[in-house]
């Protein structure tokens, strides 16, 4: 049996809705967990709202094995993850004095102001996320882990992440591509997909030199099953009177 470990992913900001900032973290966690064999399987956007934030927490954290939240954990009177994580899981808001020490240590003890004590403010209970780029901790509370919004800032804190968490069955991938529009394809792509348990087959069109054309992703945790479907959807592919290229599209 294939084990599936699902996640979610929820990105937290005013600014990334608002198209003020771009976000350049979702890329980088779904690549990093399906390396670790952790299939990404639902992503949020949601604004700086209390009840948003523990709404999409609550129903996440039920449904899914891993939960990651990004943004939202500043020092600046919008940064209200941390927060209403705490009242998601109905549990006191405190400073954390590992915290508070972990930031003491980093900008010296007549620099830690009001403003920069609120990043010590953690979730009773939860325990910390390190943060080798500037100290301020992120968290983990059960299967929810609150990271920094700041690309180079999260991809640090994944670092410590990575060892919390375990994976299933890594998903393979394989890809192919034409220059034919893809509804001639429709048809073969279901019945190759039908073929096999664990397939599944993506089709991403695109228009390059004055022509149309499609690549196909096939992905699969098993690699028999992967190259078995890959040979039977370039035979149809041929049989169709059309060429494939290997890879994607350059």
């Amino acid at each position: 049996m294939v084990k599936k470990v699902k996640a979610a992913l929820v990105i937290i900001g005013d600014e990334i809705l608002s198209g003020r900032t771009r976000d350049a973290n979702l890329n980088y966690i779904a690549k990093w967990l399906g390396g670790i064999g952790i299939m990404l399987d639902e992503v949020r956007v949601i604004p700086d709202i209390a009840k948003r934030i523990q709404d999409a927490v609550n129903e996440c954290r039920e449904n899914f094995d891993y939960v990651f939240t990004t943004g939202g954990i500043g020092p600046t009177h919008d940064d209200i993850t941390a927060e209403n994580v705490a009242k998601a899981f109905g549990v006191k808001f405190l400073l954390n004095e590992e915290a508070r020490k972990l930031l003491e240590d980093n900008m010296g003890k007549g620099n830690l102001t009001e403003a920069r004590l609120r990043m010590a403010m953690i979730p009773e209970g939860a325990s910390l996320i390190k943060n080798p780029v500037s100290a301020a901790p992120g968290f983990q509370i059960e299967n929810v882990f609150v990271l920094a919004g700041i690309p180079v800032v999260m991809q640090s804190m994944l670092l410590d992440v990575e060892n919390r968490i375990s994976g299933g069955a890594k998903i393979l991938s394989e890809a192919i591509h034409v220059f034919r529009g893809e509804s001639y394809f429709a048809d073969i792509l279901a019945d190759v997909e039908s073929m096999f348990e664990h397939l599944s087959i993506g089709s991403y069109p695109f228009y390059k030199g004055g022509e149309y054309g499609a690549t196909f992703v096939l992905r699969s945790a098993l690699s028999e099953e992967l190259e078995q479907a890959l040979e039977i959807l370039k035979k149809r592919i041929c049989d169709s009177g059309t060429e494939y290229f290997t890879g994607e599209a350059p």
